[in-house]
This record gives structure tokens, C-alpha cells and sequence, in this order.
């Protein structure tokens, strides 16, 4: 990914990338979303990045000697420490649709952003809302106060996050609207899907938008639109 793809993917919000997707791809039927609906820390940033992957839990306490999970923990955060750049944490909480432990609040959301990522995904738990730091925005599951018996089970590996399967280094897009994992056969041609998407998006915006039209004119601005599409 060159700088000016992600400058332009850091500027559009999700459903744009799954729309420009499609174009790229010249049909419909892509479906590595996201599904349900999901809390974004920052409604009006959007994360873009290389998935650094994990597991946690925290329901119930670990069974595992301490030991084991504090050195657990530390070889986490040094995965995610490393990596390419941008990235961003994609965190599956196992005790989803039960989750209860807020793994992203104050203290982990500004630690992973030291570590230069762009951001966390997760279908688990944030916290700490009004205490986040500015430009690592989280988008999760749910809303809770507590971090319960949360612990890292693994790492490096792929996870599901709202129905969407995530690969370690998958290329990942999530705004307030959810997230989609981007191809990487469609990333050369992306910027060039995101402008024809524009394009042809403006055919019907310019010909509707703060104005009241008749059907005659709404159907030549549909076949215009549909035009240039193809």
C-alpha cells in the first residue's frame, strides 16, 4: 500500500472501500464485512492498517499457572509492538455473545498507539470512552465498565470479529459503520475504483441532492448513473 492509497483510504468511510471493492472486482457478492451493528470510540475517524492479531477472555479467570500468563502477555505486546505499519489490533473476545471484560480502555488504548498502531478492532469491550486518546479510535462490540478476568489466549492467528474471519496481515478498513477486510488483489487498482465510484455517485447526487425532481428526470439521471457504472 503507497502513501497516497492510504492518505485516501484514511479519508473515506467504510461503506466507500466495500462499494469501491465491488467496482474493482466488477460484480457484487464480496462479503468479508462485518455484520451487526458496532460502538466506535471516534464516529468520525476511520482506521486503516495490517491486522496484528489476538484472543482474550474474561469471564472467568485463567486456569493457567501466573507465570504463563504474564509472560503470555508480554510476548502479546511484543507482537503487536512489531509488524508493518500502519496496523491495527484485532482483538476476537471469546466470550462473545457473554463478553464482559474491557480489554480497550485508558491504559491498553494508549499503549498500543505508542506502539504506532492505527487503532483497535474488536467484537468485545471498550471503556474509559471520555479518557481515550485522540487518533486511535476503537471499534467494538460493546459499551462496559469492567475489565473482568481479562487475559490474552493467544496470538498471531486468524480471528472472527462480527462474522468476519481476519487473517494476521489481512489489509483492514473499520469506521463506525463496522469493518471489511480489503483484498489484496484489488489493492493496486483501489484508488482508481474510489474515484470511478465518486464519479458515478455524483451523476445521481448532483441531480437529486437539496433538490425536488419528477420521474422523468430522476430516470435520466438512473440511466446516466448506471451508465457509468459499466
Amino acid at each position: 500500500m503507497n502513501d497516497s492509497l492510504l492518505k485516501l483510504l484514511q479519508s473515506v468511510d467504510t461503506p466507500t472501500v466495500c462499494n469501491a471493492i465491488e467496482v474493482a472486482q466488477g460484480k457484487r457478492g464480496f462479503n468479508d464485512f462485518t455484520r451487526g451493528t458496532m460502538q466506535c470510540s471516534a464516529p468520525g475517524q476511520a482506521m486503516v492498517g495490517y491486522a496484528r492479531t489476538a484472543r482474550i477472555q474474561a469471564v472467568n479467570p485463567p486456569t493457567e499457572p501466573a507465570e504463563v500468563i504474564k509472560a503470555r502477555r508480554m510476548a502479546y505486546y511484543k507482537y503487536m509492538a512489531e509488524g508493518p505499519r500502519p496496523g491495527v489490533a484485532v482483538v476476537q473476545d471469546m466470550d462473545v455473545p457473554n463478553a464482559i471484560g474491557a480489554y480497550w480502555g485508558e491504559i491498553n488504548t494508549n499503549v498500543h498507539k505508542a506502539f504506532g498502531l492505527s487503532g483497535a478492532l474488536t467484537d468485545g469491550v471498550m471503556r474509559d470512552l471520555g479518557d481515550l486518546p485522540d487518533g486511535f479510535p476503537v471499534v467494538a462490540g460493546s459499551i462496559g465498565p469492567s475489565h473482568g478476568f481479562v487475559h490474552v489466549v493467544d496470538f498471531d492467528a486468524p480471528v472472527e470479529i462480527m462474522g468476519m474471519t481476519v487473517a494476521p496481515g489481512a489489509l483492514v478498513h473499520a469506521d463506525r459503520h463496522g469493518a471489511v477486510v480489503i483484498p489484496d488483489d484489488v489493492v493496486p487498482g483501489l484508488e482508481a475504483a474510489i474515484a470511478q465510484l465518486f464519479k458515478s455517485e455524483r451523476v445521481v447526487l448532483d441531480a437529486t441532492k437539496g433538490k425536488r425532481i419528477g420521474f422523468a428526470e430522476f430516470e435520466a439521471a438512473w440511466a446516466a448513473f448506471e451508465a457509468s457504472r459499466t
